[in-house]
């Protein structure tokens, strides 16, 4: 039996990074993936899922530190439903527990946040080569 899931999408806000008594780390967060489709009239129409995020350890210590609000990143993991029972009425939730996570776009963590995502090279190119 396989348990897998890939998402690519982008996060609805920066992770919520705690420790467990224990000191185990956990990093929530939620991941909104589009599906772009025509629908029978022709019109073209996007549907946004919102996915929950559940990183533990060393991984949910990086998503903490390096994942900001709006950032496209690469989720794998698995999927694990919660219930519960609340005032008679049954509830369900699912979330992603990850095992990998790859940023896709640059974040702007607070310990970035002067300096630009790529270092310009030395003297930069001449004016002459710059293709635009």
């Amino acid at each position: 039996m396989v348990n897998k899931v890939i998402l690519v999408g982008r996060l609805g806000a920066d992770p919520e990074l705690r420790y467990t008594p224990s000191g185990q780390a956990l990093a929530k967060f939620n991941v909104a993936t589009d599906e772009v489709f025509t629908d029978r009239q022709g019109e073209r129409q996007k549907r946004t899922e919102w996915h929950r995020i559940v990183a533990w350890g060393k991984l949910a210590e990086t998503c903490g530190k390096y994942l900001t609000k709006g950032q496209l990143v690469y989720i794998e993991g698995r999927i694990r439903s919660n219930t519960w029972e609340q005032e008679g009425v049954k509830r369900t939730y699912v979330e992603i527990i990850a095992s990998n996570m790859q940023m896709l776009s640059s974040g702007r963590g607070p310990e970035r946040e002067a300096e630009p995502p790529f270092p310009p090279p030395e003297g930069g190119p001449p004016e002459e080569d710059i293709p635009f």
